[in-house]
């Protein structure tokens, strides 16, 4: 079926979640889940997959082993659609492009990177093309200090601390978001942000640690 958006089902839904997130909760609505939110996902992640890549739908349970928070189900619904990620809830609908959380390899070529001259103002370009057109770029688990071996006065000190890079956009809920103009919110999006998927592609790549490579 083709993506037409998320009715208004999917939202109540998660309305629901949030206030009684329980199994009984999930049992009872669960079939609601199915046709109006993991339904409209699987075929805007099946329709992009086409121009942007592999897919891939995140399980609604969450992983309690390690957290104080023993809610079952997560609140929203999150798929890989090639680099990018995009999410629906209750709050509407966002889009993520980059690299999370970066590997020690990893970190060590982006830092690397962002320090030359050539290639880090290369990246500087990319995200001020990107910040122009109101999606953010920032870092993740931002260090206080300058990393280790790198200068503090450095003129991208900002981006060296970064530990992970991505392009975020939020978009709250709008009659849009339940017809098919949803998919091409994201589609903007991921065109957009691409060139930052890029430079991360080329300049930093996948990490080559084993315990990384079985995440």
């Amino acid at each position: 079926m083709a993506f037409q958006g998320w009715p208004e089902a999917a939202l109540d839904f998660y309305d629901g979640l949030e206030e009684d997130n329980s199994k009984s909760y999930w049992t009872a609505h669960k079939a609601t889940y199915d046709k109006a939110v993991l339904g409209p996902m699987s075929d805007l992640a099946e329709e992009l997959g086409k121009e942007f890549g592999e897919t891939k739908i995140f399980r609604p349970n969450r992983d309690i082993r390690f957290s104080a928070d023993k809610s079952p189900y997560k609140t929203n619904i999150g798929a890989i659609i090639g680099p990018g990620y995009v999410q629906f809830s209750a709050a509407g609908l966002a889009a993520g492009n980059g690299m999370y959380q970066m590997a020690s390899d990893q970190l060590a070529r982006y830092r690397e990177a962002v320090a030359q001259d050539v290639t880090g103002r290369e990246l500087e370009r990319v995200i001020a093309a990107i910040t122009g057109r109101d999606i953010s770029v920032q870092g993740m688990e931002t260090l206080k200090t300058a990393p280790r071996g790198y200068p503090a006065d450095h003129p991208r000190i900002d981006l060296l601390r970064y530990k992970g890079l991505i392009a975020w956009k939020e978009w709250p809920v709008e009659p849009w978001l339940s017809t098919a103009a949803a998919k091409q919110k994201v589609t903007d999006f991921l065109v957009t942000t691409q060139p930052l998927a890029d430079w991360l592609d080329s300049r930093v790549g996948p990490s080559q640690l084993p315990d990384a490579r079985r995440r």
